[in-house]
């Protein structure tokens, strides 16, 4: 196939899925229709759902869903829901009581851009760039003596623009007075302290499911899996490799996926395929030592299950894709690439230890960084916050931004689709957090600052509740999250002159106040101010040197197998950053268990104060939450200071280069796309119908031009269509380079 029928292939393909559309809509109307008869019928007194679940075609499960009342004891007080998370983002633990809003608390913030931005009329110009500082949106050096600030005391009017649908929810505030300042402290006896252990390693064997390869320490083999079920995995596996292998990689295969036709959730297969019989001696794993991570972690794509034989053999199956996708990749370079990234650690951690997932290892390897010379600053330990302050930040500081941005606000048609990404962008935002306990910052306080006092804040480690107003003339993408309908779901007003309430990090806040279009009105309501520290640069460091010593040794290895372990490696790297930062959040503890139907199929009793969330054949699964344990790692406030800086870099950041025409720095991002451009946004990468020319050169943070399709395409409206537009891209970059 050449390049020409590709690109006919390409508009035959355009074709199918326009008339696929309409189908699609007349399909989601019988759905609707069917559930709200399901709902009808579970009302009458002798309903059973697996009677309802055969004749509407669902699941028992899903029936449950839209009728309580069926599930077991406890569910009937649970409100309906179209389905079950598959994030943990999704699972809200015990958040702070929401407080009413006060609307005449604000103060005005300073314009921290107004002597460098153009007017809103004018011609937008490149700003000064501020080098590592300002990509972080923080910075010490900032003239805050030259910056003109214009408070305001008159009261903002109420939002002109409501969101479609469902009310957004209120965000939780801190309380008034004495109450609110009894939140500010820090948990007693609770300190990050740098462990004076090593971690137990533990043997890993790595197999493709689909064509039966193990690869072990000593060797590789081919077993017989049949089914690829749980039990048949464990007995092909223990017949051929020693017990002291207790932790089974899958590198392909996805067998927890095999009877995903049958089920409307991934999870819902995922849960019956773990839960399936066991070979005689094994049982679900009970306990671990003192961690006691025991049970199986129930994850529509990277599932993890744990089983135990006898008191002393234990083990894991997990999915790789927890570290990097494979790419095609067989067991052996799989294992290859975990040698890889242990031997370019251990330049920097004589003590390391690969645990079971990046996230896991990303934390251990931190902990190790803590300083640990006497007197030396924090060597005593860095102090968690308390479980108010922790609850808080759960609440109102999301992740990466996600979001579709369709017609109206865009054509639906557009000349083109480019997709850029930040490499390692994570590492680009680690070089300054907040430490120590916060201090509370007033409406009142923050009015009763000097200008300088005031700026110095804004660009300090910090996170605020502000009432935001958007210019009326703003014609641009969102700049600050807001709350959506739903649980832990965040949105991105845009519309010209609507107001509303959030938190935000000082990242954020300093973005809106500073984008290179037009200043956003920024009211202070309230804020915790931290005092800046680094406790992250040095792990981030280390991690950085680790991935781009094995980029390197991706590009000059002399054998191809080895060159792809390393490039697998490297992504193993950037797993650890990404999914280390994200366990210093500290979600709620969401714990898992499942029981055995009874004889005739019924549904036993489950735990109080847990949920269900799936029926097979045999089992029940069940999901409870913990809320928050006393985790001495836990720093909310370092994962949300991440996440804001990120964001706003999204929008807005410098690249280290200059304009060879005129001098000036190149600036990337959002903000310096034309408006109506951008379709998309994915964490790290934005979606646009004109192509991106900003410079790369692979450092953390340089946008990497990923997809490209340079002719017109329709606008997607759905994930699907989005995830369809967003391989194209990537298919036809790939075909434009060879």
């Amino acid at each position: 196939m050449d390049s020409k029928a590709y690109n006919a292939g390409l508009a035959e393909l355009r074709e199918v899925r326009d008339e696929i559309k309409p189908l699609e809509r007349q399909l989601a109307k019988l759905h609707a229709e069917r559930d709200k008869r399901v709902v009808e019928l579970g009302a009458y007194e002798k309903a059973k759902a697996d009677r309802l679940a055969t004749s509407a075609g669902l699941s028992v499960i899903d029936v449950v869903a839209l009728v309580p009342s069926l599930g077991p004891q406890g569910l009937a007080s649970e409100p309906a829901k179209a389905a079950p998370s598959d994030s943990p983002e999704d699972r809200t633990g015990p958040q702070a009581a929401a407080q009413p809003i006060k609307e005449p608390a604000g103060t005005l913030a300073p314009d921290l851009g107004a002597a460098e931005r153009p007017s809103a009329s004018s011609e937008v110009t490149e700003q000064p760039d501020d080098g590592e500082h300002q990509d972080q949106a923080l910075s010490a050096d900032v003239d805050v003596a030259a910056l003109p600030v214009a408070l305001s005391p008159e009261l903002l009017a109420p939002a002109t623009v409501e969101p479609e649908g469902a009310q957004e929810r209120e965000l939780p505030s801190i309380p008034d007075g004495a109450e609110g300042d009894r939140w500010i402290y820090a948990e007693p006896n609770l300190t990050s302290k740098r462990p004076n252990f090593k971690q137990a390693t533990r043997q890993m064997a790595f197999l493709d499911t689909a064509t039966g390869v193990l690869v072990w320490q000593a060797g590789t083999v081919t077993v017989d899996l049949g089914r690829a079920s749980v039990a048949e995995i464990l007995t092909a596996v223990y017949a051929t490799v020693p017990a002291d292998v207790e932790r089974i990689y899958i590198t392909a295969g996805d067998p927890w996926h095999q009877n995903a036709a049958r089920h409307q959730w991934l999870k819902d297969a995922v849960a019956e395929w773990l839960n399936g019989p066991l070979p005689e001696g094994w049982q679900v794993e009970s306990s671990r030592g003192k961690d006691r991570q025991a049970g199986h972690l129930v994850h529509p794509r990277n599932p993890v299950g744990r089983w135990q034989r006898g008191p002393d053999q234990h083990t894991e199956i997990r999915s790789v894709g927890e570290w990097f996708d494979p790419a095609g990749a067989d067991p052996a370079t799989v294992r290859a690439a975990f040698v890889e990234l242990w031997k370019a650690l251990r330049r920097h951690w004589d003590d390391v230890v690969l645990m079971g997932s990046p996230s896991q290892t990303g934390r251990d390897l931190w902990s190790r960084t803590i300083p640990a010379k006497a007197g030396a600053k924090w060597a005593d330990g860095y102090p968690v916050m308390s479980q108010e302050i922790r609850g808080l930040l759960h609440a109102t500081a999301g992740q990466g931004r996600t979001e579709l941005i369709s017609p109206p606000r865009v054509p639906e048609r557009v000349p083109g689709w480019y997709e850029v990404d930040r490499t390692f962008a994570y590492a680009k935002h680690t070089w300054s957090s907040g430490v120590g306990v916060p201090q509370r910052v007033t409406a009142a306080a923050f009015a009763s600052m000097s200008e300088k006092e005031q700026a110095d804040a804004l660009f300090s480690p910090s996170h605020w509740q502000v009432r935001v107003t958007i210019p009326k003339d703003w014609n641009h993408v969102g700049l600050l999250p807001a709350p959506a309908p739903g649980e832990r779901s965040w949105h991105y007003p845009y519309e010209g002159g609507r107001t509303f309430v959030t938190w935000a990090g000082g990242a954020e806040v300093n973005l809106a106040l500073r984008n290179p279009i037009q200043p956003w009105r920024i009211e202070i309501l309230d804020g915790l101010l931290w005092e800046k520290g680094d406790p992250l640069k040095g792990w981030s460091n280390k991690l950085k040197d680790a991935w781009q010593s094995l980029r390197a040794l991706g590009e000059i290895h002399g054998d191809e197998r080895q060159r792809q372990a390393a490039r697998l490696a490297s992504r193993a790297v950037r797993a650890i950053l990404l999914y280390g930062i994200g366990t210093f959040a500290q979600r709620p503890r969401i714990t898992t268990g499942s029981l055995e139907l009874g004889a005739g199929g019924e549904v036993p009793e489950i735990p109080d104060g847990a949920r269900l969330t799936g029926i097979s054949d045999t089992h029940v699964t069940w999901e409870r939450n913990a809320g928050f344990a006393r985790d001495q790692y836990a720093h909310p406030e370092w994962a949300a200071g991440v996440w804001s800086a990120a964001r706003a870099a999204l929008l807005s950041a410098g690249t280290g280069t200059k304009d060879p025409a005129t001098g000036k720095p190149v600036k990337a991002g959002a903000l310096h796309l034309p408006a109506g451009s951008i379709l998309a946004f994915r964490t790290d990468a934005i979606y646009s119908s004109v192509r991106p020319e900003w410079p790369y050169q692979g450092e953390p943070g340089d946008y990497l031009l990923k997809g490209a399709m340079s002719w017109e395409q329709t606008t997607p409206t759905t994930d699907e269509e989005f995830y369809v537009l967003q391989d194209f891209g990537r298919q036809a970059l790939e075909a434009e380079g060879q």
